[in-house]
C-alpha cells in the first residue's frame, strides 16, 4: 500500500510548480484529478521537444509532472461548472490551486467558501510571492523569482555577472515544498480532525533553496560573492581541467583536502595542511589550486574520478545530462520509471518519478500522462452524474 492511497486531490494547477506538487502526491498513491478549463489547457501541454506531441496537447514538458493523474475539463466561470466542482469537493481531501491573485475567491471558491462545503479540506495555494504582502497580486515565473530573490546574483562569477540557473529549479523546489506541506497537513488532520489552509510562495521556496546563503546574508548584511565554479576560500572545492575535460572536486574539509593532496602525490603539502587551521588553509587557496591543477592535467577526468572516489575524495566528471542518465548508477535506481506515454510520436519511454525509495509502497507511475479531458466522463459518473447529465453539461459548455 502506498502512503496516500484513498486520498483524493483536486488539482487546479498549471505550468510546473503546482503540477509537480500534485505529481509527487500521485506517485505516492493519491487519486489526483487534474482540472483544466475546456478552452484553456495547461500551457505545458503544447511545450516540449516533439512537435507531434505538442499538437496532441501532451508535450514532454506536460508529461514530466502530470503522469499518474486523471484529467477532466471543467469551466469554473460557469454556474454549472462551479456546481460540479462543489460536488467533487465533498469527496476530496486536498485542493491545490495556482490561479492568479484572487481569481478563485471571486468565483466563490476561496478557502472560506470551500471549507464551508468541506471543513476537513486541505486547501493549498501556490503563487509567486504568496497570498500576503505588497506583491501578492504580481505574476511570476521561475526566472522572475530567481531575479527577485538574489538567486541569479549569487550565480555566475565576477566576469559574467548574474546568471540564471538553467533548469526551473525554483518551480520544482516550490512543488516539493508544497507537497511536504500538504503531507504534513494530512498527518495533522489525522490527529486533530481539522482542515488546513496552506500558502506556498515561490519566493519563499527560493530562499529555502539558498538557506545557507540567506543565513550568512542575514548575519552580515553582505551578499554572497558570485564565485562560479571556483569556491572563494577552498582550493579543493572547485572545477579543474584534466587531460580531456572538466572535473568537479568536493574536497571541502581539511581532511578531504589532505586525502586529495596525498592521492595526487603532493605528500609534502598534505603534511603541511594537516597541521593548519581551516582559516590558514584558506589563505593558500590559489597556490594549492595551482598545485592540484598541474597534477590533474596529466590524466583524463574519468580516470581521476575513479582514483579520487576510491580514495574517499568527492569528485565527479562534469557530465552532460544524457551522459548522466546513461550512467549505471542512475539506471540501477528508480528515479526514472517506465511509462505508457505516446511513444508512437517519439515520446519518452521513462519519466522522472521521485528521489527516494521505500522498503514497501515506493513511489511509482500507475497511469500515463492523461490526454486533455480524458477522464471527464469517468470522474463525473463516479460523482453521481448520469450520461444524460454529462451531455447536458457539455451543451452548457461547462465541461
Amino acid at each position: 500500500m502506498k502512503p496516500f492511497e484513498g486520498i483524493r486531490v483536486l488539482d487546479l494547477t498549471h505550468v510546473l510548480a503546482g503540477p509537480f506538487c500534485t505529481h509527487q502526491l500521485a506517485v505516492l498513491g493519491a487519486d489526483v484529478i487534474k482540472i483544466e478549463p475546456p478552452d484553456n489547457p495547461d500551457m505545458t501541454r503544447e511545450e516540449g521537444v516533439i512537435p507531434a506531441l505538442n499538437d496532441a496537447k501532451t508535450g514532454t514538458y506536460f508529461m514530466s509532472q502530470n503522469a499518474g493523474k486523471k484529467a477532466i475539463t471543467l469551466d469554473l466561470k460557469t454556474a454549472a461548472g462551479r456546481a460540479v466542482f462543489k460536488r467533487l469537493l465533498q469527496g476530496a481531501d486536498v485542493m491545490v490551486q495556482n490561479y492568479a491573485g484572487k481569481a478563485l475567491a471571486k468565483l466563490g471558491l476561496g478557502y472560506e467558501d470551500v471549507s464551508s462545503i468541506n471543513p476537513k479540506i486541505i486547501y493549498c495555494s501556490i503563487s509567486g510571492f504568496g497570498q500576503t504582502g505588497p506583491k501578492a497580486e504580481h505574476p511570476a515565473y521561475d526566472v522572475v523569482i530567481q531575479a527577485f530573490t538574489g538567486l541569479m546574483a549569487a550565480n555566475g562569477n565576477a566576469e559574467t555577472g548574474p546568471v540564471r540557473v538553467g533548469p526551473p529549479m525554483v518551480d520544482y523546489g516550490t512543488g516539493a515544498q508544497a507537497a511536504l506541506a500538504i503531507s504534513a497537513a494530512l498527518y495533522q488532520r489525522q490527529r486533530t480532525g481539522k482542515g488546513q489552509r496552506i500558502d506556498v510562495a515561490m519566493m519563499d521556496a527560493a530562499f529555502m533553496l539558498m538557506s545557507a546563503f540567506v543565513t550568512d546574508t542575514v548575519t552580515t548584511g553582505d551578499a554572497p560573492p558570485p564565485h562560479g565554479n571556483v569556491h572563494s576560500r577552498y582550493a579543493g572545492y572547485a572545477t579543474f581541467d584534466t587531460a580531456d575535460r572538466m572535473i568537479m572536486l568536493g574536497a571541502w574539509t581539511n581532511k578531504q583536502l589532505c586525502r586529495l593532496l596525498q592521492t595526487l602525490g603532493l605528500h609534502e603539502r598534505a603534511a603541511e595542511v594537516r597541521k593548519l587551521s581551516r582559516a590558514d588553509v584558506g589563505l593558500s587557496r590559489d597556490a594549492d589550486r595551482e598545485l592540484i591543477a598541474t597534477v590533474l592535467a596529466h590524466k583524463s577526468a574519468l580516470e581521476w574520478e575513479e582514483v579520487l572516489n576510491s580514495a574517499d575524495v568527492p569528485a565527479a566528471v562534469v557530465r552532460t545530462l544524457p551522459e548522466a542518465l546513461a550512467h549505471e548508477q542512475v539506471t540501477t535506481r528508480t528515479v526514472l520509471q517506465s511509462c505508457d506515454a505516446q511513444t508512437n510520436h517519439g515520446g519518452p519511454d521513462k519519466l522522472p518519478v521521485a528521489a527516494y525509495i521505500y522498503d514497501h509502497g515506493s513511489p511509482s507511475l500507475d497511469r500515463p500522462p492523461p490526454k486533455f479531458g480524458q477522464h471527464t466522463d469517468e470522474v463525473l459518473m463516479e460523482a453521481g452524474y448520469s450520461s444524460e447529465d454529462i451531455n447536458q453539461l457539455r451543451k452548457q459548455r461547462a465541461i
